[in-house]
């Protein structure tokens, strides 16, 4: 892959050791001659990566999310350095970053395509995701009934506490929670999994690449709320659907060369059984 001489780190200096590890890799990153910058910052500033070849987060997932929505606007990849919990996202753990660092500068690296949400509740309320579009009550975790449109044609009225619509990245975050299914990254779909259905035969539903969703608010005397990534809210007008597709938009993540997915669910997620070879024919 293309070297990275122009670097961004973006350092959730919360994180215990996140701030010693970004000193780390700033000092592999100089003697290989990169250029770089530093900001505690998150999420980021309109403009905060530009002209940078990559953008190195340290801290969780949550710090990932900060930094997605920029990292896709200025089309950079992301270099995840878990500090946090589980870290589906930021992919590398600190031992990896600093082993693997100053080859990662050299090229390295592979990179993986990430879908991402667009999500409009009204005339310039517009936004993106990448784990999911949340659609809740405004004020309480009351029951709501929300009418969900799939390019025009009714799916149902769902009587719940809210509806979940994920990404495949995010099918492991509240999408799971919610007992929503685990999608592989790479397919080209969107999860919607209603939270405490009144009805138990409401369960998840997986739409295809290019569906145009709606949803309208059918509670009386409720507004509804929006949030995307659990990070950045938007409110809906009184008898505004909220529409929701797949962004043409793509956020790329750096990953070792010998990176697996299932290998980090299978560790994530505590998991039985180990890898084993294939038996040769």
């Amino acid at each position: 892959m293309k070297p990275i001489r122009k670097l961004a780190f973006v350092v959730n200096e919360d994180k215990a050791g996140a701030l010693e590890l970004a000193r780390t890799l700033m000092a592999v990153a100089k003697q290989a001659g990169v250029k770089f910058r530093l900001t505690n910052h998150s999420p980021l500033a309109r403009g905060a990566l530009r002209a940078a070849d990559a953008c190195c987060v340290i801290g969780g997932d949550g710090t990932l999310l900060g930094v997605a929505r920029e990292a896709v606007r200025e089309q950079i990849p992301i270099i995840g350095v878990n500090r946090g919990s589980l870290g589906f996202l930021t992919t590398f753990s600190a031992d990896e970053a600093r082993a693997h660092f100053g080859d990662l500068l050299k090229g390295a690296y592979k990179l993986a395509s990430r879908s991402m949400l667009e999500c409009s509740t009204g005339r310039g309320a517009h936004d993106l995701a990448l784990n999911d579009v949340l659609i809740k009550d405004e004020v309480n975790s009351r029951l709501v009934r929300l009418e969900v449109v799939a390019d025009g044609e009714l799916v149902t009225d769902y009587h719940c506490d809210g509806l979940i619509f994920s990404t495949p990245t995010g099918s492991t975050a509240y999408n799971l929670s919610a007992g929503g299914p685990l999608v592989h990254p790479s397919a080209a779909v969107i999860a919607m999994t209603p939270i405490c259905p009144h009805t138990l035969s409401n369960r998840s539903i997986i739409f295809r690449e290019n569906v145009r969703l709606r949803v309208f608010n059918r509670t009386d005397g409720s507004r509804l709320l929006v949030a995307l990534d659990g990070q950045r809210n938007l409110k809906v007008g009184i008898g505004s659907p909220v529409e929701i597709s797949i962004s043409k938009l793509h956020l790329s993540l750096v990953q070792r060369p010998d990176y697996s997915h299932f290998a980090v669910v299978r560790t994530k997620l505590k998991w039985n059984g180990a890898a084993i070879e294939a038996p040769k024919p």
